[in-house]
């Protein structure tokens, strides 16, 4: 089932919702720089029709009415609040509750309601003294209180241009947004189609190095990955199917010329070779669940574990085919799982024996500044160079004879190096450094 776009549907959301705050504050701060500049201008003006008024009242000059337009509101009061002269509109009002001016200054200015005054119910006021004592006069100059929206057109403009900024971000984030997701809907209906059967698609890789681009470029990656594991999955399952066939045949053959002779049949000797074949199987059994288990999981158990220890008991625990020897100066020790670690000794040691010629040496040392080193020594024929990767190969199977006796089960050494690696370690193979014919197989940890 596919969901609506909530990504872009949410950036498409919250830019709008920024944009549109940003520019309602802009819009805010021109109007309210616009309503301010209107208060400094009628400030202004009616001070100039107050300052002129004061000079005629001063002058003795002033008469009942006054005024020039007739649209003024200016009154003049003695110092009792009787009113001795107004302008056409004001004639007739009861002055305006105002206080006087500071001591030291002739002129007050504010803002006053009134219900008795004409042109709305708040003014703004300028208040001049004239005169001192008893004689003063006042001389009020009056305007309508601007509203909070003094010129409707420039509010009119300013919300056009606020819902007009706001679409034009709403449409830019949505396309954008939609341009920047494109791709990574691609990938996904890629995605969608890839199965297990066509494992070598991958999605599509878009033009720009941006962040889309790099996770496409990793998707490839884990497919390319995956690709590699599924395919040694199956030829791990092959390699596994053919292993197991050659002793479960033999078993067959074996009980099958019982059944078949049952007179003429030593039932020892058949019991032996359904018994060698059994452990083959067995043998093929075990090594498939440690490995399987060291894939699921690395993180073993592990504990101070002393190498010189663990090889001489290995050593002991059963006989060889030739003299093993263990050379060893003193205790070595590694942080390690120690069946694991006695899995990987007890298979180049089994390695080693199947292959040499009358001896095996074990040299267990110490490699400043702090690694142990393992070294199993056969005398055998040894691997050509060209192979010495293959042996570590699962089932690999090499020209020569060295590798392909029936004791060994094809995965020993493939899952040595695996816990050697699991150690942080490594596992290779070399020829001995006497110049004689041989393998040597060198084990390297961590202390």
């Amino acid at each position: 089932m596919l969901h609506p776009p909530k990504i872009r549907l949410r950036v498409t959301l919250t830019s709008t919702l920024v944009a549109f705050g940003l520019t309602t504050a802009m819009a805010g701060l021109v109007l309210s720089g616009a309503r301010k500049q209107t208060l400094d201008d009628s400030i202004q003006e009616i001070s100039q029709d107050g300052r002129r008024v004061s000079v005629a009242v001063n002058a003795g000059i002033a008469g009942r009415e006054l005024g020039a337009t007739g649209r003024e509101l200016l009154m003049v009061v003695d110092a009792r609040g009787r009113v001795l002269a107004a302008s056409p509109r004001m004639r007739g009002r009861q002055p305006p509750r105002f206080p006087p001016p500071p001591p030291g200054d002739d002129r007050r200015e504010g803002r006053v309601c009134s219900r008795h005054l004409p042109g709305g119910p708040c003014f703004l006021i300028v208040e001049f003294r004239v005169g001192t004592g008893a004689n003063a006069k006042y001389v009020y100059s009056l305007a309508p209180e601007p509203g909070l929206l003094p010129q409707p057109k420039l509010a009119l403009l300013l919300l056009i241009g606020v819902l007009v900024g706001t679409g034009i971000v709403c449409y830019g984030t949505w396309r954008s947004v939609g341009g920047t997701l494109r791709p990574v809907n691609d990938i996904r209906q890629e995605l969608d189609e890839i199965t297990a059967t066509d494992l070598e698609r991958r999605v599509p890789v878009p033009a720009r190095r941006d962040e889309v681009g790099m996770l496409a470029m990793s998707i490839n990656a884990t497919l390319d990955r995956l690709e590699r594991a599924v395919a040694r999955q199956r030829a791990f399952v092959i390699d596994v199917s053919h292993e197991l066939r050659s002793p479960l045949a033999a078993l067959r053959m074996e009980l099958e010329l019982a059944l078949s002779a049952p007179d003429d049949s030593d039932v020892r000797d058949t019991l032996q070779a359904i018994l060698i074949n059994t452990d083959r199987v067995g043998a093929v059994v075990d090594d498939l669940l440690a490995l399987s288990r060291l894939e699921a999981d690395r993180n073993f158990p592990r504990e101070p574990v002393d190498l010189t220890e663990l090889a001489d008991q290995e050593v002991l625990r059963r006989p060889f085919r030739t003299q093993v020897t263990v050379l060893a100066e003193g205790a070595v020790t590694v942080n390690g799982g120690r069946s694991e670690l006695s899995r990987v000794l007890t298979n180049l040691i089994d390695n080693a024996d199947r292959h040499a010629t009358s001896e095996v040496t074990v040299i267990i040392s110490v490699e400043e500044p702090s690694t142990a080193v393992v070294e199993v020594i056969d005398d055998g024929t040894g691997v050509a160079e060209t192979d010495r990767e293959r042996v570590f190969e699962r089932f690999a199977r090499l020209a020569e004879g060295r590798h392909r006796d029936a004791g060994g089960t094809g995965i020993g050494l493939a899952i040595s190096r695996d816990i050697a690696e699991a150690h942080n370690g490594s596992l290779v193979l070399t020829d001995r450094l006497d110049g004689v014919p041989g393998a040597r197989f060198v084990l390297r940890l961590p202390r």
